[in-house]
């Protein structure tokens, strides 16, 4: 039991796992398990296929019966089809046998690390935060009062495309730069990355 109903006074726990799921944040398969909180749903997708398009939603078993007591019998065309089935075991055994998760772990931690040097240098870069390959860097105008600085993420987010390095902006005033590199992703572009971003946010703010 994960205690949040009746904490909560009936409310369910609901994990979103779709961007952070399958080892990205370093500390295990799922990030939830960082909160030390048992939620009642967890919505899985986007690695979960690696590019194939599948998606999932685990519950407990309460959760799902009176999810079928309320509304019709639930169909799926291509609900558990062999060949997702087959990705989805496939991208399993990847991330075991390659060490993705540790992988993220040390290479977001020398990501971050960097960042947070870049951070002391630009005044425009606010807060440097996250785990693992999931990052986020704000960008503002003070650092006092923290006033949200959109104009200069986004212009230092269309100079990271003009050097092929794809980033996006987010947050309710836009002006974070989210970072979530594939996997894959390795020391070596960590250091082509610092290099370009340094650059970029540079070039930005001597304007």
């Amino acid at each position: 039991s994960s205690g949040i109903n009746a904490e909560y006074g009936g409310g369910l726990c609901i994990a979103d796992e779709v961007q952070v799921g399958f080892g990205r944040c370093g500390t295990g398969m799922w990030v939830f398990e960082t909160q030390g909180v048992i939620p009642d749903v967890v919505t899985i997708g986007k690695p979960m296929g690696n590019g194939h398009p599948m998606a999932a939603v685990i519950t407990r078993r309460e959760v799902a019966d009176r999810f079928h007591a309320n509304r019709p019998e639930y169909f799926n065309t291509y609900g558990g089809n062999n060949v997702s089935m087959a990705v989805g075991l496939a991208v399993l055994d990847v991330i075991e046998s390659e060490g993705l998760i540790e992988h993220a772990r040390d290479v977001g931690d020398l990501m971050l690390e960097q960042l947070k040097l870049l951070q002391e240098k630009h005044s425009v870069m606010g807060d440097v935060r996250g785990i693992g390959l999931f990052l986020g860097i704000e960008f503002v105008k003070c650092r006092s009062t923290r006033e949200p600085d959109e104009a200069t993420a986004v212009a230092v987010k269309k100079e990271m495309y003009r050097n092929r390095i794809i980033v996006s902006t987010e947050g309710k005033h836009n002006n974070i730069i989210k970072l979530k590199p594939p996997m894959v992703f390795d020391k070596g572009n960590v250091w082509h990355f610092i290099e370009q971003f340094d650059r970029a946010v540079t070039m930005v703010t001597s304007e």
